[in-house]
Protein backbone atom coordinates (compact mmCIF):
# COMPACT_ATOMS: atom_id res chain seq x y z
CA UNK A 1 0.00 0.00 0.00
CA UNK A 2 2.85 2.71 -0.21
CA UNK A 3 6.43 3.12 -1.46
CA UNK A 4 7.93 2.38 -4.54
CA UNK A 5 11.00 2.98 -5.87
CA UNK A 6 14.21 5.00 -7.64
CA UNK A 7 16.13 4.61 -10.81
CA UNK A 8 18.94 5.51 -12.92
CA UNK A 9 19.25 7.05 -16.40
CA UNK A 10 22.26 8.03 -19.19
CA UNK A 11 25.26 9.68 -19.04
CA UNK A 12 27.22 12.83 -21.03
CA UNK A 13 28.40 12.04 -24.35
CA UNK A 14 27.12 8.35 -25.16
CA UNK A 15 24.69 6.69 -23.88
CA UNK A 16 24.56 3.54 -23.12
CA UNK A 17 21.83 0.50 -21.13
CA UNK A 18 18.34 1.44 -21.07
CA UNK A 19 15.25 0.81 -18.48
CA UNK A 20 12.32 0.34 -20.35
CA UNK A 21 9.93 -1.60 -17.63
CA UNK A 22 9.62 -0.67 -14.14
CA UNK A 23 11.30 -3.84 -13.50
CA UNK A 24 13.81 -3.57 -15.73
CA UNK A 25 12.71 -6.31 -17.52
CA UNK A 26 9.33 -8.83 -18.49
CA UNK A 27 11.24 -11.05 -15.65
CA UNK A 28 10.90 -8.32 -13.05
CA UNK A 29 14.78 -9.03 -12.10
CA UNK A 30 15.31 -5.06 -11.33
CA UNK A 31 19.23 -5.87 -13.02
CA UNK A 32 20.49 -2.97 -15.12
CA UNK A 33 21.60 -4.48 -18.50
CA UNK A 34 24.40 -2.61 -20.19
CA UNK A 35 25.37 -0.52 -16.84
CA UNK A 36 28.65 0.89 -16.74
CA UNK A 37 28.74 1.16 -12.90
CA UNK A 38 31.22 -2.14 -10.56
CA UNK A 39 32.42 -2.11 -7.45
CA UNK A 40 35.32 -0.89 -8.49
CA UNK A 41 34.20 2.83 -9.81
CA UNK A 42 31.09 2.84 -7.78
CA UNK A 43 32.52 5.13 -5.17
CA UNK A 44 33.23 7.89 -7.98
CA UNK A 45 29.63 8.65 -8.06
CA UNK A 46 28.54 12.05 -7.86
CA UNK A 47 25.41 14.36 -8.49
CA UNK A 48 25.02 14.92 -12.30
CA UNK A 49 21.96 16.30 -12.35
CA UNK A 50 18.85 17.23 -10.03
CA UNK A 51 15.28 17.40 -11.23
CA UNK A 52 13.09 19.08 -8.63
CA UNK A 53 9.65 17.84 -7.63
CA UNK A 54 7.04 20.51 -6.72
CA UNK A 55 3.88 19.52 -6.93
CA UNK A 56 1.72 19.14 -3.72
CA UNK A 57 2.45 15.70 -1.60
CA UNK A 58 0.16 13.28 -1.01
CA UNK A 59 0.57 10.54 2.25
CA UNK A 60 3.37 8.82 0.41
CA UNK A 61 5.49 12.04 -0.59
CA UNK A 62 5.62 13.27 -4.08
CA UNK A 63 7.43 10.40 -5.52
CA UNK A 64 6.99 6.09 -4.87
CA UNK A 65 7.76 5.37 -8.34
CA UNK A 66 10.94 3.74 -10.70
CA UNK A 67 11.85 5.65 -13.73
CA UNK A 68 12.09 4.26 -17.11
CA UNK A 69 14.66 4.98 -19.44
CA UNK A 70 15.31 4.55 -23.35
CA UNK A 71 18.66 5.97 -24.65
CA UNK A 72 18.36 10.00 -24.43
CA UNK A 73 15.55 10.43 -22.43
CA UNK A 74 14.80 9.47 -18.47
CA UNK A 75 10.49 9.32 -17.70
CA UNK A 76 9.53 9.72 -14.52
CA UNK A 77 5.34 9.99 -12.56
CA UNK A 78 4.90 11.73 -9.68
CA UNK A 79 2.23 11.04 -7.30
CA UNK A 80 -0.35 13.46 -8.66
CA UNK A 81 0.16 11.40 -12.17
CA UNK A 82 2.18 14.31 -13.79
CA UNK A 83 4.64 12.84 -16.56
CA UNK A 84 8.08 14.11 -17.32
CA UNK A 85 10.45 13.27 -20.18
CA UNK A 86 13.85 14.42 -19.22
CA UNK A 87 16.94 14.97 -21.33
CA UNK A 88 19.08 12.17 -19.97
CA UNK A 89 22.62 13.85 -20.43
CA UNK A 90 21.21 17.38 -18.86
CA UNK A 91 17.82 16.31 -16.72
CA UNK A 92 16.44 19.23 -18.77
CA UNK A 93 12.70 18.76 -19.48
CA UNK A 94 12.28 17.47 -22.88
CA UNK A 95 8.53 17.61 -22.42
CA UNK A 96 5.72 17.55 -19.20
CA UNK A 97 1.85 16.19 -19.18
CA UNK A 98 0.11 17.47 -15.87
CA UNK A 99 -2.54 15.21 -15.22
CA UNK A 100 -3.05 16.47 -11.45
CA UNK A 101 -4.63 12.96 -10.24
CA UNK A 102 -3.90 12.21 -6.80
CA UNK A 103 -2.13 8.73 -6.58
CA UNK A 104 -0.75 7.57 -3.46
CA UNK A 105 1.83 4.91 -5.58
CA UNK A 106 3.57 2.53 -6.22
CA UNK A 107 2.50 4.28 -10.01
CA UNK A 108 5.10 4.44 -12.94
CA UNK A 109 5.42 4.46 -16.51
CA UNK A 110 6.50 1.69 -18.82
CA UNK A 111 7.73 1.85 -22.51
CA UNK A 112 7.43 0.28 -25.87
CA UNK A 113 7.76 0.87 -29.25
CA UNK A 114 7.61 4.59 -28.90
CA UNK A 115 4.85 4.92 -26.36
CA UNK A 116 4.88 5.91 -22.66
CA UNK A 117 2.25 3.95 -20.38
CA UNK A 118 0.72 4.74 -17.57
CA UNK A 119 -2.14 5.27 -15.28
CA UNK A 120 -3.97 8.38 -13.07
CA UNK A 121 -5.76 6.80 -9.73
CA UNK A 122 -8.64 5.75 -12.36
CA UNK A 123 -7.03 5.79 -15.89
CA UNK A 124 -4.82 4.22 -17.93
CA UNK A 125 -3.16 6.27 -20.58
CA UNK A 126 -1.01 6.05 -23.44
CA UNK A 127 1.46 8.90 -24.37
CA UNK A 128 3.62 9.32 -27.35
CA UNK A 129 7.07 9.04 -26.08
CA UNK A 130 8.65 11.83 -28.64
CA UNK A 131 6.25 15.00 -27.65
CA UNK A 132 4.28 14.01 -24.74
CA UNK A 133 0.88 13.36 -26.84
CA UNK A 134 -1.90 11.32 -25.62
CA UNK A 135 -3.13 8.31 -27.85
CA UNK A 136 -5.47 7.07 -25.43
CA UNK A 137 -7.26 7.02 -22.01
CA UNK A 138 -9.15 4.07 -21.06
CA UNK A 139 -11.22 4.20 -17.45
CA UNK A 140 -10.62 1.93 -15.28
CA UNK A 141 -12.12 2.15 -11.98
CA UNK A 142 -15.58 1.89 -10.88
CA UNK A 143 -18.16 0.83 -7.77
CA UNK A 144 -15.92 -2.39 -7.06
CA UNK A 145 -12.97 -1.18 -8.30
CA UNK A 146 -12.13 1.84 -6.96
CA UNK A 147 -8.86 2.84 -7.06
CA UNK A 148 -5.54 2.58 -9.37
CA UNK A 149 -1.82 2.69 -8.34
CA UNK A 150 0.33 0.27 -11.05
CA UNK A 151 3.16 0.67 -13.00
CA UNK A 152 2.14 -1.39 -16.21
CA UNK A 153 3.95 -4.05 -17.69
CA UNK A 154 3.76 -3.55 -21.82
CA UNK A 155 3.44 -7.22 -23.59
CA UNK A 156 3.12 -8.38 -27.33
CA UNK A 157 0.42 -5.94 -28.11
CA UNK A 158 -0.96 -5.80 -24.73
CA UNK A 159 -0.60 -3.95 -21.64
CA UNK A 160 -0.90 -4.99 -18.37
CA UNK A 161 -2.34 -3.23 -15.58
CA UNK A 162 -5.04 -3.70 -12.28
CA UNK A 163 -7.27 -2.45 -9.93
CA UNK A 164 -7.28 -1.78 -6.23
CA UNK A 165 -10.42 -3.24 -4.48
CA UNK A 166 -11.51 -1.82 -0.85
CA UNK A 167 -14.51 -2.11 1.57
CA UNK A 168 -17.16 -1.67 0.86
CA UNK A 169 -17.63 -4.21 -2.13
CA UNK A 170 -14.33 -4.13 -3.52
CA UNK A 171 -12.72 -6.71 -6.26
CA UNK A 172 -10.04 -5.48 -7.95
CA UNK A 173 -8.86 -6.95 -11.01
CA UNK A 174 -5.76 -7.29 -13.45
CA UNK A 175 -6.53 -6.16 -17.02
CA UNK A 176 -5.23 -6.69 -20.29
CA UNK A 177 -5.31 -3.83 -22.61
CA UNK A 178 -4.72 -3.46 -26.52
CA UNK A 179 -1.34 -1.44 -26.63
CA UNK A 180 -2.61 0.64 -29.74
CA UNK A 181 -6.42 1.94 -28.55
CA UNK A 182 -6.67 0.81 -24.95
CA UNK A 183 -9.41 -1.68 -25.70
CA UNK A 184 -10.05 -4.21 -22.97
CA UNK A 185 -9.06 -7.26 -24.35
CA UNK A 186 -9.49 -9.19 -20.93
CA UNK A 187 -10.14 -9.32 -17.09
CA UNK A 188 -9.71 -11.63 -14.22
CA UNK A 189 -11.45 -10.30 -11.09
CA UNK A 190 -8.41 -11.65 -8.48
CA UNK A 191 -10.88 -12.38 -5.58
CA UNK A 192 -13.04 -15.24 -6.43
CA UNK A 193 -16.15 -15.48 -4.87
CA UNK A 194 -18.68 -12.48 -3.66
CA UNK A 195 -17.97 -11.32 -0.08
CA UNK A 196 -19.94 -12.95 2.70
CA UNK A 197 -20.31 -8.83 4.09
CA UNK A 198 -19.93 -6.54 1.22
CA UNK A 199 -20.51 -3.33 3.28
CA UNK A 200 -17.76 -4.71 5.54
CA UNK A 201 -15.31 -6.37 3.06
CA UNK A 202 -13.25 -5.29 0.23
CA UNK A 203 -9.69 -6.37 -1.29
CA UNK A 204 -7.46 -7.81 -3.86
CA UNK A 205 -5.93 -6.36 -7.05
CA UNK A 206 -1.61 -5.82 -7.59
CA UNK A 207 0.05 -2.71 -6.61
CA UNK A 208 3.50 -3.96 -8.14
CA UNK A 209 3.79 -4.72 -11.99
CA UNK A 210 3.28 -8.29 -13.23
CA UNK A 211 5.97 -10.45 -14.92
CA UNK A 212 6.05 -12.58 -18.31
CA UNK A 213 7.42 -15.46 -18.87
CA UNK A 214 8.72 -16.88 -22.42
CA UNK A 215 5.40 -19.47 -22.43
CA UNK A 216 3.39 -16.46 -22.32
CA UNK A 217 2.36 -16.67 -18.63
CA UNK A 218 1.45 -13.83 -16.41
CA UNK A 219 2.52 -13.68 -12.27
CA UNK A 220 1.18 -11.47 -10.19
CA UNK A 221 1.36 -10.85 -6.73
CA UNK A 222 -2.37 -10.24 -5.23
CA UNK A 223 -3.19 -7.74 -2.06
CA UNK A 224 -4.91 -8.48 1.17
CA UNK A 225 -8.47 -8.45 2.15
CA UNK A 226 -10.01 -5.81 4.41
CA UNK A 227 -10.71 -4.77 7.10
CA UNK A 228 -7.38 -6.03 8.75
CA UNK A 229 -8.10 -6.73 12.55
CA UNK A 230 -11.92 -7.08 12.82
CA UNK A 231 -14.69 -5.21 14.64
CA UNK A 232 -16.79 -6.02 18.24
CA UNK A 233 -19.51 -7.79 15.21
CA UNK A 234 -17.09 -9.40 13.17
CA UNK A 235 -14.10 -9.80 15.07
CA UNK A 236 -10.93 -11.41 13.38
CA UNK A 237 -12.01 -11.27 9.77
CA UNK A 238 -15.64 -12.53 10.26
CA UNK A 239 -16.39 -9.96 7.05
CA UNK A 240 -14.67 -12.26 5.10
CA UNK A 241 -14.90 -15.78 6.52
CA UNK A 242 -12.64 -18.78 5.15
CA UNK A 243 -9.77 -18.22 2.79
CA UNK A 244 -10.45 -15.24 1.07
CA UNK A 245 -9.38 -16.79 -2.36
CA UNK A 246 -7.27 -15.02 -3.93
CA UNK A 247 -6.21 -12.81 -1.72
CA UNK A 248 -2.26 -12.77 -0.88
CA UNK A 249 -1.76 -15.31 -3.04
CA UNK A 250 0.83 -15.70 -6.48
CA UNK A 251 -1.43 -15.77 -9.47
CA UNK A 252 -0.63 -17.30 -12.90
CA UNK A 253 -2.53 -16.44 -15.54
CA UNK A 254 -2.71 -16.98 -19.36
CA UNK A 255 -1.17 -13.43 -20.68
CA UNK A 256 -2.84 -13.59 -23.37
CA UNK A 257 -6.26 -14.90 -22.56
CA UNK A 258 -6.40 -13.62 -18.54
CA UNK A 259 -7.39 -17.93 -17.78
CA UNK A 260 -6.28 -18.78 -14.72
CA UNK A 261 -3.81 -21.76 -14.84
CA UNK A 262 -2.10 -21.56 -10.47
CA UNK A 263 -2.43 -20.32 -7.88
CA UNK A 264 -0.95 -20.53 -4.52
CA UNK A 265 -2.53 -18.70 -1.51
CA UNK A 266 0.69 -17.38 0.94
CA UNK A 267 -1.76 -15.95 3.77
CA UNK A 268 -5.06 -17.56 3.76
CA UNK A 269 -7.55 -15.26 6.15
CA UNK A 270 -5.45 -12.46 6.54
CA UNK A 271 -6.05 -10.40 9.20
CA UNK A 272 -2.84 -8.64 9.58
CA UNK A 273 -2.50 -6.20 6.00
CA UNK A 274 -0.06 -8.96 4.79
CA UNK A 275 -0.10 -8.14 1.03
CA UNK A 276 1.58 -10.56 -0.70
CA UNK A 277 2.59 -7.95 -3.43
CA UNK A 278 5.85 -7.85 -4.40
CA UNK A 279 6.75 -8.12 -8.45
CA UNK A 280 7.43 -11.74 -8.56
CA UNK A 281 11.09 -12.44 -10.24
CA UNK A 282 11.17 -15.78 -13.27
CA UNK A 283 14.84 -16.89 -13.19
CA UNK A 284 16.73 -20.12 -14.14
CA UNK A 285 18.46 -22.13 -10.97
CA UNK A 286 19.66 -25.05 -12.75
CA UNK A 287 17.70 -27.42 -14.50
CA UNK A 288 14.67 -25.59 -12.86
CA UNK A 289 12.68 -22.63 -13.78
CA UNK A 290 11.24 -20.70 -10.57
CA UNK A 291 9.67 -17.84 -9.50
CA UNK A 292 10.36 -15.73 -6.39
CA UNK A 293 7.74 -13.81 -4.48
CA UNK A 294 7.40 -11.96 -1.27
CA UNK A 295 5.55 -9.17 0.49
CA UNK A 296 4.43 -7.41 3.66
CA UNK A 297 4.41 -10.57 6.31
CA UNK A 298 8.20 -11.09 5.85
CA UNK A 299 8.52 -14.31 4.00
CA UNK A 300 10.60 -14.58 0.24
CA UNK A 301 8.83 -17.86 -1.26
CA UNK A 302 10.43 -19.84 -4.52
CA UNK A 303 8.30 -21.94 -6.72
CA UNK A 304 8.70 -24.77 -9.29
CA UNK A 305 7.18 -22.96 -12.28
CA UNK A 306 6.38 -26.44 -14.30
CA UNK A 307 5.38 -28.37 -10.99
CA UNK A 308 3.87 -25.57 -8.82
CA UNK A 309 5.67 -26.59 -5.85
CA UNK A 310 6.82 -24.50 -3.27
CA UNK A 311 10.59 -25.32 -2.91
CA UNK A 312 11.69 -23.33 0.20
CA UNK A 313 10.57 -20.57 2.33
CA UNK A 314 12.62 -17.49 4.09
CA UNK A 315 11.59 -15.52 6.78
CA UNK A 316 12.95 -12.14 7.27
CA UNK A 317 13.05 -9.27 9.76
CA UNK A 318 10.70 -9.04 12.72
CA UNK A 319 8.45 -11.49 13.37
CA UNK A 320 6.26 -11.48 16.57
CA UNK A 321 2.61 -12.72 16.63
CA UNK A 322 2.27 -12.62 13.43
CA UNK A 323 0.44 -16.18 12.26
CA UNK A 324 -2.96 -17.10 13.15
CA UNK A 325 -5.90 -15.05 14.82
CA UNK A 326 -5.48 -12.23 16.92
CA UNK A 327 -6.67 -11.66 20.46
CA UNK A 328 -9.27 -9.42 21.99
CA UNK A 329 -6.72 -7.32 23.51
CA UNK A 330 -3.89 -5.44 21.57
CA UNK A 331 -0.89 -7.03 20.67
CA UNK A 332 2.41 -6.16 19.16
CA UNK A 333 2.55 -7.56 16.06
CA UNK A 334 5.67 -7.85 13.73
CA UNK A 335 5.81 -7.07 10.61
CA UNK A 336 3.33 -4.10 11.00
CA UNK A 337 1.23 -2.87 8.67
CA UNK A 338 4.41 -0.91 6.97
CA UNK A 339 6.59 -3.50 7.57
CA UNK A 340 8.27 -7.02 6.04
CA UNK A 341 9.02 -6.67 2.01
CA UNK A 342 7.17 -3.20 1.13
CA UNK A 343 8.95 -3.14 -2.46
CA UNK A 344 10.36 -5.16 -4.82
CA UNK A 345 13.40 -7.32 -4.87
CA UNK A 346 16.52 -8.12 -7.04
CA UNK A 347 18.28 -10.83 -8.46
CA UNK A 348 21.32 -11.66 -10.19
CA UNK A 349 23.63 -14.05 -10.39
CA UNK A 350 21.81 -16.87 -8.93
CA UNK A 351 21.21 -14.22 -5.56
CA UNK A 352 18.13 -12.50 -4.20
CA UNK A 353 18.50 -9.03 -2.75
CA UNK A 354 15.52 -8.33 -0.43
CA UNK A 355 14.57 -5.04 1.15
CA UNK A 356 12.88 -5.32 4.41
CA UNK A 357 11.33 -2.93 6.72
CA UNK A 358 11.37 -3.97 10.61
CA UNK A 359 8.96 -1.75 12.30
CA UNK A 360 5.84 -3.27 14.26
CA UNK A 361 2.23 -2.39 14.57
CA UNK A 362 -0.56 -3.65 16.75
CA UNK A 363 -3.30 -5.94 16.23
CA UNK A 364 -6.38 -7.37 17.60
CA UNK A 365 -9.57 -9.20 16.46
CA UNK A 366 -11.92 -6.07 17.48
CA UNK A 367 -10.15 -3.02 16.02
CA UNK A 368 -7.67 -1.75 13.61
CA UNK A 369 -4.70 0.05 13.67
CA UNK A 370 -4.54 2.36 10.53
CA UNK A 371 -1.83 3.67 8.09
CA UNK A 372 -2.04 7.17 8.85
CA UNK A 373 -0.77 6.79 12.43
CA UNK A 374 2.50 4.97 12.00
CA UNK A 375 5.49 6.84 12.20
CA UNK A 376 7.95 5.11 9.14
CA UNK A 377 10.97 7.39 10.58
CA UNK A 378 10.71 5.20 13.76
CA UNK A 379 11.61 1.98 12.11
CA UNK A 380 14.69 0.46 11.02
CA UNK A 381 15.60 -1.71 7.47
CA UNK A 382 17.95 -4.13 6.29
CA UNK A 383 18.89 -5.79 3.05
CA UNK A 384 19.05 -9.71 2.97
CA UNK A 385 20.80 -11.32 0.01
CA UNK A 386 19.20 -15.20 -0.38
CA UNK A 387 21.20 -18.25 -2.45
CA UNK A 388 18.13 -18.57 -4.89
CA UNK A 389 18.59 -22.03 -4.65
CA UNK A 390 17.82 -22.97 -1.16
CA UNK A 391 16.64 -19.46 0.50
CA UNK A 392 19.27 -19.18 2.36
CA UNK A 393 20.75 -15.85 4.11
CA UNK A 394 24.57 -15.42 2.45
CA UNK A 395 24.05 -12.30 3.95
CA UNK A 396 22.07 -9.05 5.77
CA UNK A 397 23.20 -5.56 5.94
CA UNK A 398 21.08 -3.40 8.54
CA UNK A 399 20.20 -0.11 8.46
CA UNK A 400 18.90 3.05 10.78
CA UNK A 401 16.23 3.38 8.46
CA UNK A 402 13.45 1.68 6.90
CA UNK A 403 14.31 0.18 3.41
CA UNK A 404 11.52 1.59 1.42
CA UNK A 405 14.09 1.83 -1.21
CA UNK A 406 13.75 -1.75 -3.34
CA UNK A 407 16.79 -2.72 -4.66
CA UNK A 408 18.49 -2.84 -7.98
CA UNK A 409 21.20 -4.79 -9.32
CA UNK A 410 24.46 -3.17 -11.52
CA UNK A 411 26.81 -6.13 -12.06
CA UNK A 412 28.73 -6.62 -8.87
CA UNK A 413 26.69 -4.01 -6.98
CA UNK A 414 23.63 -3.58 -5.65
CA UNK A 415 21.43 -0.31 -4.83
CA UNK A 416 19.21 0.59 -1.66
CA UNK A 417 17.82 3.51 -0.38
CA UNK A 418 16.41 4.10 2.64
CA UNK A 419 13.67 6.36 4.56
CA UNK A 420 15.99 9.23 5.91
CA UNK A 421 17.32 9.67 2.83
CA UNK A 422 20.66 7.56 2.55
CA UNK A 423 21.32 5.35 -0.76
CA UNK A 424 23.77 2.30 -0.21
CA UNK A 425 25.78 0.59 -2.72
CA UNK A 426 26.58 -2.48 -1.57
CA UNK A 427 28.20 -5.50 -2.37
CA UNK A 428 26.61 -8.13 -4.42
CA UNK A 429 29.34 -10.34 -2.70
CA UNK A 430 29.56 -10.13 1.01
CA UNK A 431 27.10 -6.94 1.30
CA UNK A 432 30.37 -4.62 2.47
CA UNK A 433 28.77 -1.03 1.58
CA UNK A 434 30.97 0.01 -1.15
CA UNK A 435 29.45 3.96 -1.16
CA UNK A 436 26.63 5.87 0.19
CA UNK A 437 25.37 9.39 -0.33
CA UNK A 438 22.65 11.48 1.53
CA UNK A 439 19.72 12.84 -0.08
CA UNK A 440 17.88 16.15 0.54
CA UNK A 441 14.23 14.58 1.33
CA UNK A 442 13.42 11.07 2.39
CA UNK A 443 13.41 7.96 -0.04
CA UNK A 444 10.59 5.45 -0.62
CA UNK A 445 11.16 4.77 -4.27
CA UNK A 446 13.63 2.32 -6.21
CA UNK A 447 16.99 2.94 -7.56
CA UNK A 448 17.33 2.15 -11.14
CA UNK A 449 20.44 1.70 -13.36
CA UNK A 450 21.16 3.51 -16.86
CA UNK A 451 25.10 3.04 -18.32
CA UNK A 452 27.06 4.99 -16.23
CA UNK A 453 24.05 7.19 -14.31
CA UNK A 454 22.04 5.84 -11.14
CA UNK A 455 19.04 7.95 -10.89
CA UNK A 456 17.56 7.90 -6.97
CA UNK A 457 14.42 10.07 -6.42
CA UNK A 458 13.41 11.45 -3.09
CA UNK A 459 9.82 12.53 -2.44
CA UNK A 460 9.68 12.56 1.29
CA UNK A 461 10.28 16.24 2.18
CA UNK A 462 11.82 17.04 5.24
CA UNK A 463 10.38 19.65 7.63
CA UNK A 464 11.23 23.15 6.52
CA UNK A 465 14.00 21.39 3.79
CA UNK A 466 14.04 21.91 0.17
CA UNK A 467 11.73 20.43 -2.58
CA UNK A 468 11.90 16.34 -3.51
CA UNK A 469 14.14 15.71 -6.66
CA UNK A 470 14.98 13.33 -8.66
CA UNK A 471 18.52 13.11 -8.77
CA UNK A 472 20.91 11.46 -11.38
CA UNK A 473 24.09 9.94 -9.97
CA UNK A 474 27.16 9.61 -12.54
CA UNK A 475 30.55 8.01 -12.79
CA UNK A 476 32.00 11.46 -13.29
CA UNK A 477 30.86 15.08 -12.55
CA UNK A 478 28.39 17.45 -14.63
Amino acid sequence: MVVAAGLLAGCGGESHGTWPLPGADLSGTRAAAGAKIDAANVGALAPRWRFALRAAPSYSGIFASTPVADRKTVYVQDLRSDVFALDRSTGAVRWSRLLHARNDGPNGLALESGRVFGATDSDAFALDASTGRELWERHLTGRTEQFVNIAPVPWKGLVFLSTIGYDPFGRGALYALDARTGAVRWKFVTIKDPWAHPLEAGGGGAWYPVSVDSRGRLYAGNSNPTPWGGTPKLPNGAAFPGPALYTDSLLVLDARSGRLLWFDQVTPHDVRDYDFQATPILARQGDRDLVFGAGKAGRVIAWDRRTQQRLWTAVVGLHRNDLGPLPVRRVTVCPGLLGGVETPMAYAAGRLFVPVVDLCGWGSAVGSQQVATIDPSKGRGRLVALDASTGRTVWQRRFPSPDFGCAAVAGDVVFTSTFDGTVYALSTQDGAILWRARMRAGVNSCPAVVGDLLLVGAGVRRPGGPPPELVAFGLSGP
